[in-house]
């Protein structure tokens, strides 16, 4: 069987869970035999950031030739510098105004967006005739909307999706406009299947999908040797893995609650791992608390699971997600974890004085911070219930639910269009 995989942008040089696990979903029908294929649209150079096996083959279609009319970026200056600032606001004053006239003679940005969709459109599908799969895997909605505007797709598609899914279509966290929503909303009805993370979010789907449903976790690797919390150290720490940034991953809520609790436990440190746009807005915190000898962000580890397995205790203070992949690693290797517990995705593994805390805001999370570290007891009964619990994610389990959906839905395609197969 050959097998699209599409993630129009971020995959190459990404480091994020959905690239993550794209990569292993490619491994894992490549170890099964299949033909692999994964996709993605991007003006950057670079390559995959995940280990990916010999067979399976990245084509990026992206072509300058493609026509495209962009408005420009527009961000504030963040440095100190009043030349730059200067040279900075009327960079931004110019875009503007570009931004303004190119959209008057689009007539609207609803014109705009749907122009240079359609363009992309009709280069996703000459490419796709040409590749021939037997199914496509979309590893967003937005990729599904790419591949599908527009076009006959007459090849099944599933989508992978790798959070709640009205957070596919709907303007819940701000940023889209009604056109958008709506165009991401009725995308839904080109899916023959949909992979969801957990059985509840199964009411976030849209009334226009009529596909099959299989609820199949993101998979956690088995790690044999975990943290053993009764050994003397010079020095404890605090572990939290993922993208920096503040709206999403909240780490300035963390670091907060750290800060407080540091004076008095003078044997303790906080590591954050991951690189973002918000590393500079984060180490300014960290410096305004004065906290840089005891509060460290230290950028992208190719190699997290040795990160945790020196660590005591993950903290991860998401607003949203959709499988706190690195928070079911971290609890894998044996830490107790915090987390919000309006956040979706985190209060689904977590479980509250059983495998970790959850929530309700800062002032709780510093509470409990503080009774992880003062009990090494506490902290290896929460640890093991946690290791168990995480059994269940198993990458062989995992990837033997794919494999049984994915043919499901093309056997059931088959069977619609008469095909033997």
């Amino acid at each position: 069987m050959k097998i699209l995989l599409v993630q129009h942008l971020y995959f190459i040089n990404g480091s994020g869970g959905t690239e993550k696990i794209c990569s292993f979903l490619a491994n894992s029908f490549v170890n099964n035999g299949h033909q692999v294929e994964i996709a993605t649209n991007e003006n950057i150079s670079g390559k995959a950031i995940f280990k990916l096996h010999s067979l399976v083959k990245v084509t990026n279609i992206y072509s300058p030739d493609l026509i495209q009319k962009n408005q420009i970026p527009i961000s504030n200056y963040s440095g100190s510098n009043p030349f730059n600032w200067l040279i900075h606001k009327i960079r931004k004053k110019y875009a503007k105004a570009y931004n303004s006239i190119l959209k008057m003679s689009m007539k609207g940005e609803q014109n705009l967006f749907v122009y240079n969709l359609e363009r992309r459109a009709k280069a996703w599908k000459t490419y796709i005739d040409e590749v021939k799969p037997d199914v496509i895997i979309t590893m967003s909605i937005g990729s599904l909307l790419e591949i599908t505007y527009n076009n006959e797709i007459t090849v099944p598609i599933i989508d992978s999706v790798n959070g709640r899914p009205d957070y596919d279509y709907t303007n819940i966290f701000g940023g889209r406009k009604p056109f958008e929503v709506k165009l991401l909303k009725n995308s839904f009805q080109n899916l023959a299947g949909v992979q969801l993370l957990f059985a509840g979010y199964s009411d976030y789907l849209p009334d226009c999908f009529v596909g099959k449903v299989a609820v199949i976790p993101n998979p956690v690797p088995r790690i044999k040797e975990f943290v053993n919390h009764f050994i003397s150290k010079d020095r404890y720490k605090v572990i939290h893995i993922a993208r920096l940034d503040m709206a999403c991953k909240q780490q300035h809520l963390a670091i907060e609650s750290f800060a407080k609790l540091a004076p008095q436990y003078i044997n303790w440190d906080f590591e954050l791992w991951g690189v973002g746009s918000d590393m500079q807005r984060l180490q300014k915190q960290i410096t305004d608390l004065n906290m840089e000898d005891r509060i460290f962000l230290k950028g992208f580890t190719e190699d997290p699971i040795q990160k945790l397995k020196e660590a005591d205790i993950f903290i991860f203070p998401s607003k949203y997600e959709g499988f706190g992949l690195a928070l079911a690693e971290a609890m894998s290797a044996g830490l107790p974890a915090i987390g919000f517990k309006s956040c979706s995705g985190v209060n689904e593994i977590i479980k509250h004085n059983e495998t970790g805390f959850l929530v309700n805001d800062n002032i709780e999370l510093c509470v409990c911070l503080e009774k992880l570290m003062v009990s090494p007891a506490l902290r290896d009964q929460l640890g093991k219930n946690a290791k168990i619990s995480i059994e269940d994610f198993s990458e062989e389990s995992i990837s033997e639910k794919w494999q049984k959906f994915v043919q499901e839905i093309v056997y059931s395609s088959a069977v619609t269009k008469n095909i033997r197969i």
